[in-house]
């Protein structure tokens, strides 16, 4: 009989499907295997249990757990989070109760329920106030369909001060928790008033589609008292629900398009990403107040390694743009540019019609032929000063290019193109030196391995279980006053292997052996292994115990207990006893 939500929704869900959501899998047997979302390497250590229902990395990170676990770490949530989510996808209706009741909810659930409920109330002003009207209005007049309106959840932020607040604190929610979520601001006099007034509403939504942020982009132009002309465009502050390096808006959406087509259009802002959106390319995500970030790189990462940016390139400088671009070079991404005409942008290519755009996106250029075909137009390669110019703007590039084929392949075209030796092109990009981008390896954009190194002991215990799992027989070599060598989670796998549970319900701790066991290819005699591995940890343990009597002699003598130090001695006599026999 189910008894709670957690369990009905394991019920209904497959952990295989949940995770083909967000990373690309392989078969791998009776289980799946890919690389691991939560740390940077290159051979696939993540493997999936459908028989289980289970997941775990067996690389560094050595993270695991159930469906649970992973949308709590993908997502970056609390379990109440992960439990709506999964809810959502399952059709398990959760008990709702008062709002005005905070206790029986998280921090993060209400501040997801107060976005929620602001998008309707923009959605609601688009619609029915007469400033809304005049907002919906120009959007449909830009080219906006009422069917993209609706599907991007767009509104209106009504031009008043308090509007939003007095609606969401009549719900029974706090100034301060609107004021945490970005809504709010509080004046020098204590009173909150709204942070979007007067703008048309783009709600950010998390890859879940839970709504975590609003851009607002101001539709009648005004002054503030300052006499300054108010910001075109304002994004929700950092709160816990948004973080813009860790977000790409539209991705909730596209993820499935990018994953089917293997390629991932990249374009600033929301009007593009919504307006090459409805123009038929669905694949379509956006960066929004920041440039490519390692996080967001990262994200990427599970749906394709081929990213297509529409967006001006300054090969000048270094541009928030450009080193976001060189981010994605340096880790491995292929990258082409969709150039725009000029003085245009990729939303109003797209109100053009889908095969201009199409035309545009096919005709991409690789980002080599870019950075040439941009700098040889820019300097004249016939003279000094410009074969200089040239190679200032070219050879920081190909210094940051990891893969050294393609490196080469790089130095041959510029050689080529300022006609001059390689060997001299070489030597220039010896002494060229470059600001490194920020890579995965960075301690701050990894998560440290759970638990920390494994020691010696729970290596040999779970080798020891392995064996058992593999070959059943093995158990029949541990005696029961062996046991007392064993940790006492290792005694309860190895009880739960001799005699299985009732129900089959197994501990997380031994299905996640049963997952390495599956994993796990033995070319040695299996009797003869564990005999060596029980040794050693028997051997260890002895000598852990030795220390330990070690140490307490030591303590003893220096407290002048000599009852316990001749107490002390004698359990160390006889241990080295049962250590020569």
């Amino acid at each position: 009989m189910i008894n709670s939500p957690v369990e009905d929704i394991k019920n209904r869900l497959d952990l295989v499907d949940i995770i083909r959501g967000y990373i690309k899998l392989q078969k791998a047997g009776a289980n799946y295997r890919a690389v691991c979302p939560f740390h940077n390497e290159k051979k696939p250590s993540f493997f999936v249990s459908p028989a289980r229902q289970i997941w775990h990395c067996f690389g560094s990170c050595s993270e695991g757990g159930d469906m649970f676990k992973f949308v709590m770490k993908v997502e970056g949530v609390e379990f109440g989070d992960a439990l709506r989510i999964l809810a959502q996808k399952a059709g398990v209706e959760l008990k709702k109760q008062d709002p005005k009741s905070a206790s029986w909810r998280t921090e993060r659930q209400r501040l997801y329920e107060i976005t929620s409920l602001a998008s309707r109330f923009f959605e609601t002003q688009l619609e029915q106030s007469i400033v809304g009207k005049e907002a919906k209005k120009y959007l449909l007049d830009r080219g906006m369909s009422e069917e993209t309106i609706k599907k991007w959840k767009i509104g209106y932020s009504p031009d008043v001060w308090q509007g939003l607040y007095n609606f969401l604190t009549g719900k029974g929610y706090r100034g301060d928790e609107i004021e945490r979520v970005g809504l709010a601001l509080k004046a020098r006099t204590g009173r909150h008033y709204d942070r979007f007034r007067g703008r048309i509403v783009f709600p950010i939504f998390d890859l879940s589609s839970q709504i975590v942020g609003f851009g607002g982009r101001v539709f009648k132009q005004t002054k503030r008292h300052d006499g300054q002309e108010e910001a075109k465009y304002i994004n929700s502050p950092a709160t816990p629900l948004y973080d813009k390096s860790r977000i790409l808006y539209g991705l909730n959406k596209a993820g499935i398009e990018i994953r089917k087509n293997d390629k991932c259009i990249l374009v600033e802002g929301y009007m593009d990403a919504i307006m090459v959106n409805q123009a038929g390319f669905e694949n379509v995500v956006a960066t929004s107040g920041t440039a490519l970030t390692p996080y967001q790189l990262r994200i990427l990462k599970r749906y394709s390694d081929n990213l297509l940016t529409a967006f001006d390139m300054d090969l000048a400088g270094n541009s928030a743009t450009k080193r976001g671009i060189d981010l994605a070079q340096a880790e491995g991404f292929n990258i082409k540019i969709v150039t725009m005409p000029e003085g245009k942008d990729p939303a109003d290519v797209a109100l053009e019609g889908s095969e201009k755009l199409k035309e545009l996106v096919d005709n991409a250029k690789s980002i080599h032929d870019f950075y040439f075909d941009n700098a040889f137009s820019k300097y004249d390669k016939n003279t000094l000063d410009g074969k200089r110019d040239i190679s200032k703007t070219l050879l920081p590039v190909i210094k940051k290019i990891p893969n050294k084929i393609e490196q080469t392949i790089w130095v041959q075209s510029l050689t080529k193109g300022l006609g001059v030796k390689e060997e001299d092109v070489l030597e220039e990009l010896a002494k060229t030196k470059v600001e490194q981008a920020e890579t995965y390896n960075s301690s701050k954009n990894n998560n440290p391995p759970a638990g920390g190194r494994k020691t010696r002991k729970e290596m040999l215990e779970e080798r020891l279980a392995i064996l058992i799992i593999k070959h059943p027989e093995n158990a029949n070599l541990i005696k029961q006053e062996d046991l007392k060598v064993f940790s006492l989670a290792m005694v309860n796998v190895i009880d739960s292997l001799k005699h299985p549970p009732a129900g089959g319900k197994e501990s997380d701790k031994l299905n996640y052996l049963k997952l390495k066991a599956d994993i796990e290819i033995l070319d040695i005699d299996p009797e003869q292994e564990f005999r060596n591995c029980f040794e050693e940890l028997t051997m260890l343990v002895v000598k852990d115990s030795l220390n330990n009597i070690s140490r307490e002699i030591k303590q003893a003598e220096q407290d002048e207990n000599f009852t316990k130090v001749e107490e002390l001695t004698n359990n160390f006599k006889n241990l080295c006893q049962e250590r020569k026999s």
